[in-house]
């Protein structure tokens, strides 16, 4: 099976790609390497796929249409993960033009390659950041999302709104995983595994915010892959007893899907931390902050839908899961030296 993965040097991306290399798909990985955070970590990731003769990659931006047509008309894949968005909500509060050129636009343009080239299946990522307002915990695909509270969670909503047209007008079969925060080895810069380890490593005080109150439904990069490959080898179906008079919002006539992707067991981000502080041998000083503008405070996935129909079972406890992405850690940022 010929597999094009956008966004091939991003976290989830990376991993995704080497798994289906290592099960001996033709992998085609796509990413612009933009300067969002350190390109050398996305370059990084990228050597460690060199190796597999059936990976290929382009650099490309998903907002360039003609280039991205091209790609759809030369390699003729047989299905799409497409995992390439600008990420960050708090980002998108200061830069809001960079998700709608690769979130709205890049999204579009990778559904036209899908519709006019024939491809079988559209797995994407979509975000636990759709629920945005919404309190009703654990969330599950059948709640309400129209209040996001960040305009990274209004794209991810868009994405799923649009792939629901294409997959009504031209029959194209799409599946939407809302992701809860994913950490793990080789994992972003930005998120807060990555800034509480170098804090804590480095004895510096670690910023907290919503006072440590906040939820996360934590999920281990592992456990993550493992439902992304359920996706994309499950094409979505039309669900045939779905009704416009009582319509299930994770269903459809046509044939669309949208499921939680996670963990399913919360935890409080100041056991979060205390973890990492286990697994570094230190500890540091917090200083208790209020929640930022455009965070959701708790988030905790339903993945009864995923499991049910695609056979999902996460399986990595928090404290072993830290303590995998913590020995990466300490390897690959052995030194003080910038990455």
């Amino acid at each position: 099976m010929k597999v094009l993965v956008t966004g091939a040097a991003g976290f989830i991306g990376f991993h995704v790609s080497e798994w289906l290399c290592k099960r001996g798909d033709c992998v085609v990985g796509v990413d612009n390497l933009n300067d969002y955070y350190e390109v050398s970590l996305k370059t990084d990731r990228l050597a460690q796929l060199n190796p597999y003769e059936n990976f290929s990659f382009v650099k490309l931006d998903i907002s360039d249409r003609e280039r991205l047509s091209t790609l759809f008309e030369v390699e003729n894949f047989d299905r799409v993960i497409h995992l390439a968005a600008q990420a960050g909500v708090r980002y998108s509060v200061d830069n809001p033009y960079c998700y709608a050129d690769s979130n709205l636009i890049g999204f579009l343009n990778i559904l036209e390659g899908c519709r006019h080239n024939k491809v079988e299946h559209l797995v994407y990522a979509s975000s636990s950041s759709v629920y945005g307002a919404n309190k009703d915990t654990p969330f599950s695909e059948k709640n309400n999302v129209d209040h996001p509270v960040s305009l990274y969670a209004a794209t991810k909503k868009a994405n799923e709104a649009m792939a629901h047209s294409y997959s009504h007008l031209y029959s194209l079969p799409t599946t939407g995983l809302r992701f809860f925060t994913v950490y793990g080895p080789w994992g972003r810069p930005d998120m807060s595994p990555v800034l509480f380890a170098k804090a804590i490593r480095d004895a510096k005080p670690l910023k907290v915010f919503n006072y440590g109150k906040h939820r996360r439904d934590f999920t281990y990069i592992d456990d993550i892959v493992h439902g992304v490959i359920l996706a994309i080898d499950n094409v979505a179906q039309s669900d045939k007893s779905w009704s416009g008079l009582k319509p299930n919002p994770a269903s459809s006539k046509a044939p669309w899907k949208i499921y939680n992707i996670g963990n399913s067991q919360p935890v409080e981000l100041l056991y979060y931390i205390e973890c990492i502080e286990k697994a570094l041998g230190k500890t540091t000083e917090k200083v208790l902050l209020p929640i930022q503008p455009g965070d959701v405070e708790n988030t905790y996935a339903n993945t009864s839908s995923l499991t049910d129909d695609l056979g999902y079972h996460p399986n990595t406890d928090i404290e072993i899961g830290v303590g995998k992405f913590i020995d990466w850690f300490k390897h690959y940022y052995a030194s003080d030296k910038e990455h």
